[in-house]
Parts: structure tokens; C-alpha cells; sequence
């Protein structure tokens, strides 16, 4: 098959999603065309090496990868991520008629929305299927962000979102999505059920693999032998990480928070564990991605923390797939599917989200854990990964949905 695979962001950027696909579609034989922009995630500022240029070509894994100019940005200013999502909506939409131009299907990752605006021509030109690949909700996880206007302005973009993605997922041909709960909230929004497959994401499994805990990743998260969680990733509006710090600092003298990453909320989360006395709450900062399977082996408990919105229900956060991936369990404040596979499958322990009583219960179940049961949840959290969640898995669905739909069928 000739596939086209349509995303705002791709490799050396940390899009591992569509980065994965790539790579395992063409390595399965298939002539894939990559169109996307030049990389600036997340820092906002082109990446060095490359220089924004209209026809720049480039190969991937075997993937052919087009790469268009966009406005880089990604800051909190909600003048610049618009730029950035519209100049890729446009720069992407002209590259197209040329670059896919007799593809037999489409892939689109999802969001942002814009990214959509690509396959409109192909589609009325030549009747080109479209795969959409959705990982987030629109427009809750745009309104619901700290970017998002308030007053009448506010309530003109939630509509205007919402009747965008209603078209969207109508006239898809097939749509993946990361759990069951965004199936249903999807279906509720116009798309055909019989069009919708639930397909959990993977993980970099180049990276993230089970590893014995290093002394020097034991000395980086400060593990001093007791049990250690770790949160890691963005600390933005949707993960409300003062409610886990406020967790540790009741348990200072059981349990260590090592927070990992950065974001809007950092400094917040700073302050208050300075004004709590939360001596047990240790923050590092961003780190390279090849140091963090050695800090997920190093610490006992990996920490996925949500807010409560009825949109993040459906949401399975990557973390979760990369404590899985490395054997590690976890401990899960949040509602919905996230939560409901934890306990499903006993790969750790799960409360309500923004209960910070709740989860210094659940920081102190996991103390007080004997080794030989953490270990059998990390066997467990491996073998789930495994089985329902790797890069194979998942690749395997989404090109049977590829093959359906560039064959006429509408049903997945």
C-alpha cells in the first residue's frame, strides 16, 4: 500500500506515536509519505540543523518525509499556538495535492485539528480515505487550558471547536482511539460507531524496558531506602501536581515524591512544597529522554495524576505506558479508563482524583507494600504492556483499518 501519514509533529521531535508507525509500517513493506512540519516541539524554536524552507525532503526508517514551514511556537500565548496550529493547517494543505498525491489511504494524527484541513482536497479530488488517530478531545482539553479566553470570545471558540470536530469525526472513514471511554464520547459527537476501534498507544520501546535500579539513578532520585514515587511529564493545568505533592508532604517520614519533568505548573507546585515543609518532595527538573528508563527502574512507584473533567476520563496517559513497558507499578489518581485497566489488571493502586487525603492513603498502601508483591504488579504491568498496548499491537490495528478503508470498506 501506498499510505500517507499526516502529523504536525514527527521525529526528532518526541512523537513517538506517529514516529513508531512510520518505521513499522515501511518496515512492513508499505511506501509511506510522511507530511509534517519542521520540528520545534516543545521548546517552540526550531530545532538546529534544519532551516525552514519550502520542498525540504528527507527519509525516516524508510518513510519519505516532507517537511513544511509553520510559525513555531509552544508557549503559554494563545496568539502564538494558534499561529503555530493554523501555519501548519495551511503550509500542510498546500504540500498535499503533491506529496500524497496517489496514496491509497491517509493517517492523521490527532490534534491538533488543523491538521485535518490537509486531507480536504485529496479527498474531493480523488476520494482519498482518512484514518483519524485522535489523542485528545477537542475542545474541552483547548478550553479547559490555561491558554483559553475567557467571556464571549471563550464561548465562540468551545462552539466553534465542537462544531469543527462534529464534521470531523462524521466524515472520517475511520478513527482509532486511545480508549473506550473516548470511543463513546466521539460516537456521542457524530461519529459512526461502526467506524470507531479502540487502539491503546505504545511507547518508546527503545527506551523504556524493564532495568535494575542503577546506584547512580538511585543517587539521581535520591532514593534513600524507602519508598519512592515519581511522577513524570508535563506538570500543566490538566495534572494538578499540587494535589500529590500535598499527598507527600502528610507522609514526610514514608514516602519520597520525586517529580521529573516541568511546565505551567511547576513553580506553584515549588512553592507550596516549600511552604508545606515537604523536605520528602525532590524535583529534577526536565531530563533527557535516554535517562529516564534508568529513573523509572530507580524508583519503587510511578505516579499518574489527572484532573477531574469529564473529557480526561478517556485519557491514558503515556506515562502509564512507559511505567508498564518497564515493569514498574503504579499509583493512579484518576477516574475513568486510566484507572479502570490499573485495577483491572492489579498493576497498582488507584484513587479519586484532586483528593489529596486519598492519595497519601494510597502513597501509604504502597509503603507499606512487601517487596514480593510490588515485584509480582511490575511482572504483571509488563506482560499487559505486552500484550495489549506495544508498538506491534497497535500497528497491527491500524493497518488493518488502513487496508479496509483504501479497500471501500467503511467499517472497522
Amino acid at each position: 500500500m501506498k499510505i500517507g501519514l499526516l502529523t504536525q509533529w514527527f521525529p526528532p521531535e518526541p512523537a513517538y506515536i506517529p514516529g513508531g508507525l512510520a518505521t513499522e509500517l515501511a518496515g512492513r513493506g508499505h511506501e509511506v509519505r510522511v507530511l509534517t512540519a519542521f520540528p520545534n516541539y516543545p521548546g517552540g524554536r526550531i530545532y538546529p540543523g534544519y532551516r525552514q524552507r519550502w520542498g525540504t525532503r528527507e527519509t525516516y526508517a524508510g518513510a519519505v518525509v516532507r517537511r513544511v514551514p509553520v510559525y513555531p511556537s509552544h508557549d503559554a500565548s494563545a496568539v502564538g499556538r494558534v499561529g503555530n496550529y493554523l501555519s501548519f493547517g495551511v503550509t500542510s494543505s498546500l504540500a498535499a495535492l503533491r506529496h500524497l498525491r496517489d496514496v491509497d489511504a491517509v493517517y492523521v494524527y490527532h490534534p491538533p485539528a488543523t491538521t485535518v484541513a490537509a486531507t480536504v482536497l485529496p479527498r474531493l479530488i480523488r476520494r482519498t480515505p482518512v484514518l483519524l488517530h485522535v489523542q485528545d478531545i477537542w475542545p474541552e482539553s483547548v478550553t479547559a487550558s490555561a491558554m483559553a479566553p475567557d467571556g464571549t470570545v471563550g464561548r465562540l471558540l468551545e462552539r466553534t471547536l465542537a462544531a469543527t470536530m462534529r464534521r470531523i469525526y462524521r466524515t472520517a472513514d475511520a478513527i482509532a482511539v486511545l480508549s473506550p471511554s473516548m470511543g463513546e464520547l466521539v460516537v456521542e459527537r457524530g461519529a459512526d460507531p461502526a467506524r470507531v476501534r479502540v487502539v491503546f498507544n505504545w511507547t518508546q520501546e527503545e527506551l523504556f524496558r524493564p532495568l535494575p535500579p542503577t546506584p547512580a539513578a538511585r543517587t539521581a532520585v535520591g532514593h534513600r531506602g524507602r519508598c519512592t514515587v515519581m511522577f513524570a511529564g508535563n506538570m500543566g493545568p490538566f495534572q494538578r501536581i499540587e494535589t500529590a505533592v500535598r499527598a507527600a508532604a502528610a507522609l514526610t517520614d514514608r514516602v519520597d515524591l520525586v517529580l521529573v519533568g516541568s511546565g505551567t505548573e511547576e513553580d506553584q507546585a515549588r512553592r507550596l512544597a516549600t511552604d508545606l515543609g515537604a523536605t520528602n518532595v525532590r524535583f529534577l527538573g526536565r531530563r533527557p529522554p535516554h535517562e529516564m528508563p534508568d529513573l523509572y527502574g530507580a524508583a519503587d512507584f510511578q505516579l499518574v495524576i489527572l484532573r477531574d473533567l469529564p473529557a480526561l476520563r478517556g485519557t491514558v496517559p503515556s506515562k502509564l505506558q512507559a511505567a508498564l513497558a518497564c515493569a514498574r507499578p503504579v499509583v493512579v489518581a484518576a477516574h475513568g479508563d486510566a484507572a479502570g485497566l490499573v485495577r483491572a489488571h492489579r498493576v497498582g493502586l488507584t484513587c479519586p482524583p484532586e483528593d489529596w487525603r486519598a492519595l497519601a492513603d494510597r502513597f501509604a498502601a504502597a509503603a507499606a507494600m512487601p517487596e514480593a508483591e510490588r515485584a509480582e504488579m511490575g511482572r504483571r504491568a509488563r506482560q499487559v504492556y505486552l500484550e495489549r498496548m506495544s508498538l506491534r499491537t497497535g500497528v497491527d490495528q491500524i493497518e488493518d483499518m488502513l487496508v479496509k478503508i483504501a479497500a471501500g470498506g467503511r467499517g472497522v
